[in-house]
């Protein structure tokens, strides 16, 4: 009785217990499955009412698609056979809406062991799902992110630095499939060098204790080859701060740095293009003016050596002298190449020829204890080089070696083709690649540390004690070289000697016989030559030397003033004309109009600087002929009788017939003469022109720009003839001459007029006449005419 009690007790505690609970659905099934009982919590979370539900099959609860796959009895049958069953899936509610539910099934019987049904207990744990879900379709994303990510390489590892999970990206970046490298040292990416010096397992130790590391260095692939790569790593915690790993994150920045560096490098080029820009204007200019002062030095020094020579003390120190201007010259002429600013004259040639040609010079110049050895490749290409500048580069680059070398040693010179392409390392940006000749010079000297090499190419500097070298031969050589088109580097190490190799471009053309050196033999001429520089200096020198040479000398401070003397009519056999002159005209536009106006007329220009009047890519213009600061007599006298011919052969033009008031005469003598003559001409350039002439003669010239000027000039000085234009502002010419006559009876009229003069008849008193334009000839024939009667006058 008291057991039946306690069980009647327990069932209705459980049963009070059930009817209670609401967060579990908990009912009994038939063995049917049929639902035979249902709590507050069925109704709550399935949505039926007891009545409702109780006698129905609980395959209600089920979705369609497990319902025809068997589930709900394949369910039952499972409680049946093990006593419970547990499980989890999608249910459905009475509205038809799911949720997901944690299920036990669990079979009942009575205490004989008779089977009586199910017992069933089902929760919602949507909330836990949905979370779940999220979960796994984040590590999902994460893991699409992590594998769809080719740019950077992203992988974990673990706390002592091995790899445990690899993407893509690491796949493309570093080469390595994931099987092939999770679980090994990520110290098998860095470098040998790296890996030594313990590089990644201090960026683990940076990133432990700062959270973070980051760094760019070169990385390895699997196949060996080296990328630069930037890298971070993260340290990675867990809750309670401890650590369980690292991320990394490395990408491949090779492109990036390869830019910075080619950025870099343009930089560099600019600044040393910029440089080298202003260094060539500042020495351009410098030369310039240096050149004007050794040439004014050359000649007079010159022109004293041809008048006191012959004296032995006098000649030696009159010859130190004019080689310490050369001395100079060869400074101004290393300036200007240094400045890429020389007027270059290149030809097409074969170097082998050039370069035999200076076997003797090279011995000479180096000594006994320097062997010297040429080799020459066959089937050399010819080059566009100036042949006269490259041997000046060659002799430096040989007296340097010979310099390297004080005990003696070997210097071999070298001449072979070769081809400039993107796999020559040192190609630089301003280097086209081609097809070269390639001049190497090689000497077993003393070498160059890598400082001294850095600079070698430097202006001024050397590494030879004080006063044995003026540092240009070297940047000399670079500028004339990089002018020319072509390219020059220097190999050298300390005690293994040097290698200078010298690129320049292949010529596809024919090469031009080199023409052997001749004595330059000073040879003069009569012809008329109009020298045009702005220095006085070196214009008095210029016009001493030529009329010393024999010619008929005329001389204009500007291109305006030459440009009158030649619209003068006044025959000039060559115009000997400075490039860097003052005024709006250049000297170029003055040869332009003045071989139009006289097409026989030759131009030979002079300068100690060029600018890019005459010189374009730094080679001189095509049928341009230049003499450059300072020149000697002989160049000068040479130069002019290639340009003129052989003397006594100029085909000179005769000179326009006289008018009739003008005596014919024979090529004119200009000797000094004691007549003063007054100019009268309103036009500025013809009456400097006409002034110079006469001056050019030898007599005392005045000048006036109109009738007043003129009376007031013939009032304050002596004047033997009056040679003034009719057509003056104000008086004309004619009423200045009577005015003239009326004082000193004795003077001398002279028309000059572009219309037909008066005659003596017409005026009233005696003329004579010059129709414009007149050369020099006719003036001084006239002139030469009056001096007889002025000078008897005189006497009587």
């Amino acid at each position: 009785m008291k057991g039946e009690q306690y069980h009647d007790i327990d069932s209705l505690w459980l049963q009070s217990l059930v009817m209670r609970v609401s967060e579990y659905a908990i009912f009994r099934l038939t063995e049917r499955g049929e639902v035979a009982s249902w709590n507050p919590g069925a109704r709550r979370i399935k949505g039926y009412d007891a009545d409702e539900i109780i006698g129905r099959h609980f395959s209600v609860f089920y979705t369609d698609e497990d319902g025809r796959n068997g589930v709900p009895e394949a369910g039952l049958r499972a409680a049946r056979e093990h006593g419970q069953y547990e499980t989890e899936g999608w249910r459905v509610r009475k509205d038809g809406t799911r949720f997901w539910a944690s299920i036990v099934i669990t079979s009942l019987h009575t205490a004989d062991g008779t089977f009586i049904g199910f017992g069933k207990i089902v929760r919602d744990t949507t909330d836990k799902r949905m979370a779940h879900e999220a979960v796994i379709e984040s590590e999902r994303r994460f893991r699409l992110l992590m594998q769809g990510v080719t740019d950077y390489a992203l992988f974990m590892l673990s706390p002592v630095g091995l790899v445990t999970n690899w993407n893509l990206g690491a796949t493309r970046i570093k080469g390595y499939e994931a099987s092939e490298v999770i679980g090994t040292h990520f110290r098998r990416f860095y470098t040998a060098e790296d890996a030594a010096q313990g590089l990644p397992e201090r960026g683990l130790q940076t990133a432990e204790r700062e959270g973070r590391f980051e760094d760019e260095g070169w990385r390895v692939r699997k196949d060996g080859s080296r990328f630069w790569a930037n890298v971070v790593i993260d340290a990675i915690r867990d809750e309670d701060g401890k650590l369980v790993g690292f991320a990394k994150i490395t990408r491949d920045v090779t492109e990036r740095k390869t830019a910075q560096e080619q950025l870099e490098k343009a930089r560099a080029a600019l600044l040393q293009s910029q440089k080298m820009e202003a260094l060539g204007k500042l020495t351009g200019g410098v030369a310039h003016d240096f050149n004007n002062v050794l040439q004014v030095l050359r000649g007079n020094l010159e022109l004293l050596e041809g008048r006191h020579g012959r004296d032995a003390w006098t000649g030696e120190r009159l010859y130190k002298a004019i080689e310490a201007v050369e001395h100079g010259a060869n400074l101004a002429s290393q300036l200007l190449a240094f400045g890429r600013r020389q007027a270059l004259q290149p030809i097409v040639v074969n170097l082998a020829v050039m370069l035999r040609g200076m076997d003797d010079l090279l011995r000479r110049a180096l000594g006994e204890v320097i062997d010297v050895e040429t080799v020459i490749a066959g089937g050399l290409w010819n080059t566009l080089v100036d042949p006269n500048h490259l041997e000046n580069v060659v002799l430096n680059l040989a007296i340097n070696a010979r310099d390297a070398m004080p005990e003696g040693g070997k210097l071999t010179l070298e001449l072979s083709n070769a081809m400039l392409d993107e796999h020559y390392t040192a190609l630089a940006a301003d280097v086209q690649e081609g097809q070269y000749v390639l001049l190497a010079i090689t000497d077993t000297g003393t070498g160059m540390t890598r400082d001294v090499l850095e600079r070698a190419f430097e202006p001024f500097f050397t590494t030879k004690p004080e006063g044995q070298g003026t540092g240009l031969g070297l940047s000399m050589a670079y500028g004339f070289i990089k002018q020319s088109g072509g390219h020059v580097r220097i190999y050298s190490e300390p005690g293994h000697g040097t290698t200078v190799k010298i690129y320049l471009p292949r010529s596809m053309e024919k090469a031009v016989d080199l023409e052997p050196r001749e004595p330059v033999v000073p040879t003069g001429g009569a012809e008329t030559i109009l020298v045009v520089e702005d220095d006085k200096r070196v214009q008095a020198t210029a016009v001493e030397t030529l009329r010393q040479l024999g010619y008929t000398v005329l001389k204009a401070d500007d291109a305006q003033s030459a440009l009158a003397i030649v619209q003068s009519g006044t025959h000039i056999d060559l115009m000997f004309t400075d490039v860097v002159m003052p005024g709006t005209m250049r000297s170029t536009e003055l040869a332009k109009l003045a071989t139009r106006m006289l097409p026989h007329l030759k131009v030979l220009f002079t300068s100690g600087y060029t600018q890019n009047a005459i010189v374009h890519g730094g080679r001189l213009d095509p049928g341009v002929h230049l003499l450059s600061k300072p020149y000697s007599r002989e160049q000068l006298a040479s130069k002019i009788r290639r340009l003129l011919g052989p003397a006594g052969t100029t085909d000179v033009q005769p000179p326009l017939a006289p008018s009739s008031a003008v005596p014919p005469s024979s090529e004119p003598s200009y000797a000094a003469a004691s007549l003063a003559i007054l100019v009268v001409d309103d036009d500025n350039g013809s009456r400097e022109v006409v002034s110079e002439l006469l001056t050019s003669m030898g007599y005392d010239v005045r000048q006036a720009a109109d009738a007043e000027e003129g009376l007031r000039a013939l009032m304050t000085g002596k004047t033997d003839v009056l040679l003034t234009d009719i057509a003056l502002p104000g008086r004309s010419g004619v009423e200045l001459a009577r005015a003239a006559i009326e004082r000193n009876p004795g003077i001398r009229i002279v028309f000059a007029s572009g219309r037909d003069a008066p005659t003596p008849e017409e005026v009233g008193f005696d003329c004579k006449s010059l129709r414009k334009p007149f050369t020099i000839g006719q003036l001084h024939a006239l002139i030469a005419a009056m001096r007889g009667p002025v000078e008897r006058e005189k006497k009587e």
